[in-house]
């Protein structure tokens, strides 16, 4: 296993497309050191899944690498969003009001922003989160106007089954339907595909750390 040779294949692909496009190293599970292996290759977005691993694992390599964005790319829980805020500079989950009001509050209360994406359900799929695309434009307008939230996008996981190309497609059209330029989509199985129908930030993990 080489981290950074599949590092740089996957920079190399992103190249090769000619498309401006954000790398976030998924590092969930990971450790420091291969954490640092990364960091030491000046790659400086990484997402994890969970507040409490982030809190335990980036506090020191937040002090010592302050080139780094981290990006919170699970799901939230509203009694970790107060956590969530003092680490994470993008919530890729935002995606119910009461979510949305705890991190207004908090940014009325200190001189932090943080930039969000709005997880939109692409596929309606009950037993995922996010937001109804039905109910989507609703919330952005609340988000950005009522609570002056930085939304700058959508994000979405597909669903498994199915071409990927088209949710991705239909998560373009309500982005620019919204007036939005930002799209987080795609990781280590699909986000070549999410790349070519517009993916501005792609999560990539076990792509980089186990070549699977």
């Amino acid at each position: 296993m080489n981290i950074i040779q599949n590092y740089h294949n996957i920079k190399k692909e992103l190249q090769n497309l000619k498309k401006s496009i954000r790398l976030i190293v998924i590092s969930k599970g990971q450790s420091v050191d291969r954490i640092e292996t990364l960091l030491q290759n000046s790659q400086f977005d990484f997402g994890e899944n969970k507040v409490q691993e982030a809190l335990l694992k980036w506090p020191n390599l937040l002090n010592k690498y302050v080139n780094v964005d981290l990006h919170l790319v699970g799901k939230l829980q509203s009694n970790k969003a107060k956590d969530a805020f003092k680490i994470f500079n993008y919530i890729h989950t935002l995606d119910n009001e009461k979510l949305a009001r705890i991190f207004s509050n908090l940014e009325n209360n200190s001189l932090k922003k943080i930039k969000y994406f709005i997880q939109v359900n692409i596929g309606n799929e009950p037993q995922k989160n996010g937001i109804s695309v039905d109910k989507l434009s609703e919330f952005i307008k609340y988000c950005i106007y009522d609570l002056k939230l930085n939304v700058i996008g959508l994000m979405c996981i597909p669903p498994v089954v199915g071409d990927p190309g088209e949710y991705f497609s239909n998560l373009f059209k309500l982005a620019r339907l919204n007036n939005l330029t930002e799209l987080s989509m795609g990781m280590s199985n699909d986000y070549d595909c999410a790349a070519k129908h517009g993916a501005t930030f792609i999560r990539v993990g076990s792509k980089i750390f186990s070549g699977n």
